[in-house]
């Protein structure tokens, strides 16, 4: 998004106004709200908001500077493993690899970042690189989402600054449009995927040979999200204007036209994913998270850069649709979009934390200030975001591939309202990166935000967004080298200038949104917020609006978590029935069953409610039977403990989660595999000791090192190549017998992690790490200590070098008996697999099992879900000794058989992916 926030500052701007007018008067509605705010607020003092800015500009450099020394031409920077990841050379992780074309993904995607941080030399620098060596002619497989937002845009951002820098006559004066040359091939490789009958785009595309061609590999797909087909406009029309090729354009407003013509008619809402053939929605739930987001968001900044108010009336249609069913606050929860009253799901996933921004941009700010805030409680408790997050906030995913749409939000509410309390947020983010995601070669996704542990990840969006928006937070306006006004942001951040929409105007504007609905003229403001309206004179507003947030993620009852329809309970109704609170024994509670879905619409929504709970309440109870996984850190020199591997647990010895956790120094032990009496027990005394797996039952392993004296063991995967990151993870079992005897912690890495503590053996020799439940603090005073050494120098620099070749041993084939005792957990998933049903990892699902397990109840009180259940048993059975239902109840089996359709419905939705 960018600082052009509204149309009009006090009143009301003509429908057709010059576009310079709308963006100057945007410009000074945010400049306006500032003023208010600021007064009688501590703002930061200046020299404050420059350290942080320049280590904002640190990090930039460390992340930019590894990717290009490591991984330069790859797609992207692999920082656990310091190398580049190529498509096709790596162990494929699904549809995330999509975003990568073989064209130097991360470079395109930081051009202008490097501008905005003022970095303007290395801007130059990098241009030449990518007319140099990128190829857009790959045969490769790629989402035409992906591809759009961060590869075209990020050529088209990068051209817009090109210019804007010839223009001052400092720089790029031999630049000859060569990078908008570039996206104008790259703009007609992605055409073919518009050939539908809808004109909704295919979701992939082959580079080189198009769709359906038998080299293509493509093609045959029929569904795409709502987001992949509504976010194209902003760079197929700033591509058409660029250019004057108006084929950009139409394409991406036919699809969009599409799109509002197969909204729910009665709600006003989208689903999340959508037949490109027949318009059929395929999946019929809505919010404003993943599948969805940035198609809102498009509408809207379609409007603000091209000028075209049917944009407008279209995003404020939704909008007020959104701000109706969807926003429960401070949460934001899926809905069905022929039920819209009805939940969808009990969880959030992280992409909806971009909305606060573009409430901004739509000058909603009270609601923008509670998601805000709740969202920045729950970074608090987890120090990141978790990919998914339930009502009760809970992790349900616990993925964070650092994303960052929160950070966006900071910055966009901090320019709306001044409040400094923006600014302490996203000092909290740089704090947490710096302390929990950085490692020798750049930032690590998080594997499990639970645990602390790191994933082989550091998306290209992660230097194109969040370096960007948290720099622009501390920076004021004499630190940027242009007008950050004069543009708007895309959905990754890409700049694209406002006087586009007075260039090339070709494409006839046709106002389409009211032959499909009836308007509201009052849903239609042409002025932006009054801001004395808006902040009444008072400086604490903000803060009286986050203040009740506080606390909201500690008490885990937050307002609006079950909508429950109370006018109902006023007139003596009886209350919904729960699945929390169902008895199989009860008849009343029989009866009830056998009424929903059949007496009214009402009783239709309660069983519609009712089965939804069921199965997340069983998928709950089967998640709390497995272990969460561990981590193993590495916290000697020169690590400290920035390097978080994920483990798997075992079910047996010492259990981390419950005692303090096992430090000490790693020894291989011999025989490596730990089938028989070690060799070497003086090696591996006091010590964490590390095997292979293979050859004998884990438990076997575990008392053969204990009875040496390790302290602890690590099992090492002797599959080569296996990693966490495409691999399920998996708990070692017993052998079937009493494992009592087994007092020490045993975790299990596969291949890939165990070779980077391997090679760091082999680099350093002595190498302690820590075994625990979570990935504790480091010690900054003795890494400061290690690092201004300069007898250190030498080997941080080989620190960052650490190769992920696997340990060189001679593979074994492994015993049926061992794999009979593995339990596997369900595969972990990608927020970018947008239409595969695969299960979701325990690892992402399970809660921290020792956080308590509330619900809300009637009156709005928070109780224990367990005792809850329990003591309603003991009632039931006290009060009813001697009665037995058996012969006088309908089986639940043939209650339940009335709703397999909305059950498999729901099923579907608990597996869907983010």
């Amino acid at each position: 998004m960018s600082g052009a926030g509204g149309r009009g500052c006090g009143s009301p701007v003509p429908q057709r106004a010059p576009w310079s007018l709308v963006a100057a008067t945007a410009a000074f509605c945010l400049v306006s709200a500032t003023s208010v705010w600021t007064a009688g607020a501590e703002p930061m003092s200046r020299e404050e908001k420059q350290k942080l800015g320049n280590q904002v500009l640190e990090m930039f450099d460390h992340a930019y500077g590894n990717y290009m020394e490591h991984a330069y031409p790859a797609d992207e920077l692999m920082p656990l493993t310091c190398r580049g990841r190529v498509r096709g050379q790596e162990p494929s992780r699904g549809d995330v690899d999509d975003a990568l074309g073989k064209f130097s993904l991360t470079l395109i995607d930081s051009l202008d970042t490097l501008v905005v941080l003022n970095k303007t030399k290395e801007f130059e620098d990098a241009v030449r690189k990518v007319l140099k060596d990128v190829n857009l002619d790959n045969d490769v497989v790629v989402s035409v989402f992906e591809t759009n937002i961060r590869v075209l845009g990020g050529l088209l951002g990068g051209h817009s600054l090109a210019i804007m820098l010839k223009e001052k006559g400092e720089y790029m004066q031999w630049y000859n449009d060569e990078l908008l040359q570039m996206a104008k091939q790259l703009g007609y490789k992605l055409l073919p995927a518009f050939n539908t009958t809808s004109g909704l785009p295919y979701p992939r595309i082959n580079l080189k040979f198009g769709i359906r061609k038998p080299e293509a590999r493509t093609g045959t797909e029929t569904d795409t999200c709502t987001a992949c087909a509504g976010t194209l406009i902003l760079e197929f029309a700033a591509l058409s204007r660029f250019t004057g090729a108006t084929i950009f354009e139409e394409y991406a407003r036919k699809a969009l036209d599409f799109l509002w013509e197969k909204r729910q008619r009665s709600s006003n809402l989208v689903g999340v994913t959508i037949n490109i053939h027949t318009g059929d929605w395929v999946r019929k739930d809505s919010g404003v998270g993943a599948g969805i987001d940035s198609y809102y968001e498009y509408l809207l900044k379609a409007y603000v850069l091209l000028g075209d108010d049917s944009f407008l009336e279209r995003f404020n249609t939704h909008y007020d649709a959104i701000m109706r069913y969807i926003s429960q606050p401070p949460l934001l929860l899926d809905v069905h979009i022929h039920k819209p009253m009805l939940n969808a799901r009990t969880w959030m996933d992280a992409l909806l934390a971009f909305f606060p921004g573009l409430q901004v941009l739509k000058g909603d700010i009270r609601p923008a200030i509670e998601t805000h805030e709740m969202l920045y409680q729950v970074i608090k408790k987890h120090n990141f975001l978790p990919e998914a997050f339930t009502t009760d906030f809970r992790v349900h995913w616990a993925q964070h591939p650092l994303r960052p749409e929160f950070a966006e939000s900071t910055y966009f509410l901090y320019k709306a309202t001044g409040d400094p309390y923006y600014l302490e947020v996203g000092k909290t983010l740089i704090e947490n990166l710096n302390k929990y995601a950085r490692v020798p070669c750049g930032f690590a996704a998080m594997k499990d935000v639970r645990t602390g542990s790191h994933e082989d990840r550091m998306d290209s969006f992660f230097l194109a967004e969040m370096f960007k928006y948290l720099y622009l937070l501390f920076a004021d306006k004499e630190d940027i080298i242009f007008d950050i006004e004069d543009y708007i942001f895309t959905t990754e951040a890409h700049l694209l200038p406002l006087w586009l929409s007075t260039t090339n105007q070709s494409i006839a504007k046709k106002n389409t949104t009211s032959e499909y609905t009836e308007l509201d003229d009052s849903n239609f403001d042409w002025t932006c917020p009054n801001t004395q309206i808006l902040f009444p004179n008072d400086p604490l507003y903000a803060q009286s609006i986050r203040e009740p947030l506080k606390n909201v993620v500690d008490k885990s009852c937050p307002r609006g978590i079950i909508r429950v329809r109370e006018e109902s309970f006023r007139s003596g109704a009886k209350p919904p029935l729960r699945a929390r609170d169902f008895m199989a024994t009860n008849p009343e509670h029989l009866e009830i069953l056998k009424k929903m879905g059949a007496a009214s619409s009402i009783d239709a929504e309660d069983g519609l409610r009712f089965m939804q709970e069921m199965i997340e309440l069983s998928s709950q109870q089967q998640k709390e039977q497995q272990l969460p996984p561990r981590a193993v850190q590495i916290v000697s020199h020169p690590f400290f403990g920035r390097v978080v591997l994920t483990a798997g647990p075992a079910q047996f010895g010492l259990d981390l989660s419950k005692h303090k956790e096992t430090r000490g120094f790693v020894a291989s032990s011999k025989p490596y595999n730990g089938c028989s009496e070690l060799t070497n027990p003086e090696a591996v005394m006091g010590k964490i000791a590390l095997i292979q797996r293979g050859q004998c039952m884990f438990a076997e392993k575990a008392r053969n090192i204990q009875n040496a004296g390790a302290i602890g063991g690590i099992v090492i995967d002797d599959n080569e190549g296996s990693s966490s990151d495409t691999a399920p993870l998996f708990q070692m079992a017993g052998d079937g017998k009493d494992t009592d005897d087994i007092k020490i912690p045993m975790l299990f890495l596969f291949s890939k992690e165990g070779s980077i503590i391997l090679d760091a053996v082999r680099e350093y020799e002595e190498v302690e790490v820590l075994l625990s439940d979570k990935a504790k603090d480091r010690d900054p005073e003795m890494e400061n200590e290690e690092q201004s050494s300069p007898e250190n120098d030498s080997q941080n620099q080989s620190a960052e070098q650490v190769s992920s070749s696997s340990q060189e041993v001679d593979s074994v084939d492994q015993e049926s008996s061992e794999e009979n005792s593995l339990n596997s957990y369900p595969e972990s998933l990608s927020p970018a697999d947008m239409d595969n049903a695969a299960s979701i990892s325990a690892s992402e699902q399970t809660s921290n099992p020792t956080e308590n397990h509330e619900t809300t109840n009637l009156n709005g009180e928070c109780t224990d879900l367990d005792n809850q259940l329990q003591e309603q048993s003991e009632t039931e059975e006290d009060s009813n000794p001697n009665v037995s239902w058996g012969k006088k109840v309908q089986p639940i089996d043939s209650i339940l058989a009335d709703w397999n359709e909305d059950i498999e419905a729901f099923e579907m939705m608990e597996k869907d992916e983010l």
